[in-house]
């Protein structure tokens, strides 16, 4: 992604100016600093996600199944060795990535993939691999989860990792398209919101008591592509893909259901409503805000560094088919306004993480793709 592929478009409200290389935008009135947004690196193949080391530097995954060091100055480092084979067909490929709450002392990575099953299936998968001293190589790697059942599809893989705060890996999924009224089946986990321990143990807190697979916490989810866990109550908060409209942004609780596809605000891609076109059932869970039309919600991050303190305590969701990064700001857990920051760039934003550094880093979804740094202009 070359700097003159990010020229000056017409400035859309709200939206962050946008000059040429190095990126020279301004805040909007709300707002009370100028800020930059540069190219960190670039030449990656639609990267997914980004989880930063501690000292700085960030581990990258692209889609098509490979995983990257980059490094503080921009330096792409060659394929990590050891990753999982993946079945990088449709949505599917190398997703997902976080690293062990005790990276420093274990330094285990985990990533999520779409796994090849045979016979033309697939599914979501979780791996783990201890990152070698030099960086170069997963070592002991294995897989330690796997969606079950497999299904033929290139669609709907999720898929976020997030540790909560006692050690147990959350893992998104989606419900594979095809089968969008398997998310209300909670005998497997397509369309579910699981959690497990970091050996890969089934840990869910809700599915016990309800006869359902020992590893969910949560269900009625169409295709999770966000998860972050709110700095400080430790909840699980979600961005999930609508259909067409509908995308939510949720906050998880165990046991509780979402809805898809028994409720939505949007309708199928070929019009007919969802349901009946029914919004909202007592039982089922109403998201915090609703996207309509739909702006593809990837990655999201919330904001709790010191470099930008108009932000801190913001949401951050990066958007694909809107193009855009969505500023939320919230009061506990209402949302009081947004902002959509960046929609002059003309690029799909994959995945939004805060770095060491406070500034926030976004992917660009791109057979070119690149990580951006947004920051202070001089910091």
């Amino acid at each position: 992604m070359g700097g003159a592929r990010l020229h000056r478009r017409g400035l859309l409200a709200g939206a962050i100016a946008i000059s040429a290389a190095p990126f020279a935008p301004r805040l909007g009135a709300a707002q009370s600093a100028d800020i930059t947004t540069t190219v960190l690196a670039r030449g990656l193949e639609h990267p997914w996600g980004l989880a930063f080391l501690p000292d700085g530097r960030c581990l990258v995954t692209e889609r098509p199944g490979r995983l990257r060091l980059v490094t503080r100055d921009g330096t792409v480092g060659p394929p990590i060795a050891g990753t999982p084979a993946v079945d990088a067909v449709g949505q599917g490929g190398l997703l997902g990535i976080a690293l062990s709450p005790s990276f420093a002392r274990d330094r285990l990575v985990f990533l999520s993939f779409a796994e090849p099953r045979g016979g033309g299936t697939n599914g979501t998968a979780v791996f783990r691999g201890r990152l070698s001293a030099s960086g170069a190589a997963l070592e002991e790697g294995r897989t330690i989860w796997r969606q079950d059942p497999p299904i033929a599809s290139r669609l709907h893989f999720g898929s976020r990792l997030v540790f909560d705060r006692t050690g147990h890996l959350f893992v998104t999924t989606g419900e594979r398209f095809t089968q969008m009224d398997q998310s209300q089946n909670g005998a497997n986990t397509l369309g579910k919101i699981v959690r497990i321990t970091a050996e890969g143990a089934t840990a869910g807190d809700a599915g016990g008591a309800r006869g359902w697979n020992p590893a969910i916490h949560a269900i009625g989810l169409r295709n999770v592509q966000g998860a972050a866990l709110h700095p400080e109550t430790g909840r699980l908060w979600v961005s999930n893909h609508g259909p067409r409209g509908g995308d939510g942004l949720y906050v998880v609780q165990a046991g509780a259901n979402y809805g898809w596809p028994l409720i939505s605000w949007g309708t199928h891609y070929d019009g007919r409503p969802v349901n009946g076109g029914l919004r909202e059932r007592a039982d089922l869970v109403q998201p915090l805000v609703h996207w309509t039309p739909s702006i593809a919600p990837a990655g999201i991050a919330f904001y709790t560094g010191a470099l930008m303190p108009a932000f801190r305590g913001n949401l951050f969701v990066s958007a694909l088919a809107a193009q855009t990064l969505v500023r939320v700001v919230l009061d506990g857990e209402t949302v009081v306004r947004q902002e959509r920051l960046l929609g002059n760039v003309g690029q799909r934003f994959r995945d939004v993480q805060q770095g060491p550094d406070g500034a926030l880093y976004l992917l660009t979804d791109a057979r070119d793709g690149a990580v951006l740094r947004l920051a202070p202009q001089g910091a």
